[in-house]
């Protein structure tokens, strides 16, 4: 298992085939973990987990996700940020309450994504902490910015805020760089405010945002099928506006009781043996009952 927390350096893929298309997109986000887990699921113990995470998207695909994750009983982690979507006022908006509100009365973790999918896009040279942040959400989509380390984590803090409010449930004192760009001085950054940064296993890459005229589903599914093992992280996302054939539910569905089939079972990160201690100390002890 790899130690620390993770960085990762997103890069696009070059190549034409799928098999380089999938390499070079895992490699730059490649985040081994390994080990094996006690997490408990449906009162059973779950000995081989891996643990398969969603980032938001245009959400269109948000309720039949939900319907697959039910029907297996199936517990991810949502990592959320206010992105447009193809109906409301954003996956953080009000409208999107109810549906983040029915997932939490599922058994699921919330974490953040930033709340405006900020883009990390390069350190500031200097002695205080500054990076480059170009957010692709909200008013400011498109520009860029110099913030400082604590405007970096106020954004994180107020994605983790919303999903509180819409939820009752405290999300985890995780987050998730937009795009997997980060560098050793954000992650810094981020971990002194209280947020461990998760990317992604290399085998985890499930591929919903390559093309679908390179990249179809069927190849997708049979490369995950074949490569993840346990300890995993995946990621996936509510999704993707350039894919032309949506990765989610088709891919979903095959991929979750194919897993199974291969011994494999689902926990969030929450149970997860890199993030326990972490989660833990960043989680104030509970009231002394009266």
């Amino acid at each position: 298992m790899a130690s620390g927390l993770w960085i990762t350096h997103r890069v696009k893929p070059l190549a034409t085939s799928l098999v380089a298309m999938l390499c070079i997109a895992a490699t730059a986000h490649a985040q081994s973990t390994g080990g094996i887990n006690d997490a408990k699921k449906d009162s059973k113990t779950c000995d081989n987990p891996v643990y398969l995470t969603f980032d938001t998207g245009h959400m269109g695909v948000a309720p039949l996700i939900a319907q697959v994750l039910a029907r297996h009983q199936v517990r991810v982690t949502f990592f959320a940020s206010n992105e447009r979507t193809q109906e409301g006022d954003g996956s953080l908006g009000n409208h999107w309450a109810p549906w983040w509100k029915a997932r939490a009365a599922e058994g699921h973790e919330f974490a953040s994504h930033t709340y405006d999918h900020a883009y990390w896009k390069g350190d500031v040279p200097g002695h205080d902490p500054q990076f480059r942040i170009a957010p692709s959400a909200g008013a400011f989509a498109g520009r860029e910015f110099t913030w400082s380390a604590k405007k970096y984590c106020e954004n994180i803090a107020y994605a983790a805020e919303r999903l509180q409010d819409f939820t009752g449930k405290k999300p985890l004192p995780l987050f998730r760089a937009p795009g997997g760009f980060t560098s050793p001085k954000l992650i810094e950054a981020a971990k002194s405010c209280g947020y461990a940064h998760v990317g992604w296993s290399p085998a985890g890459f499930l591929g919903d945002e390559l093309p679908s005229e390179r990249a179809s589903n069927t190849a997708l599914l049979n490369k995950a099928l074949k490569d993840i093992k346990t300890g995993d992280i995946l990621v996936a996302h509510l999704g993707i506006w350039s894919r032309k054939d949506p990765w989610a539910p088709a891919v979903l569905e095959p991929l979750i009781t194919g897993l199974k089939a291969k011994g494999l079972c689902f926990a969030t990160l929450r149970q997860h043996p890199q993030y326990t201690a972490w989660i833990a100390a960043q989680t104030p002890p509970a009231a002394p009952t009266k």
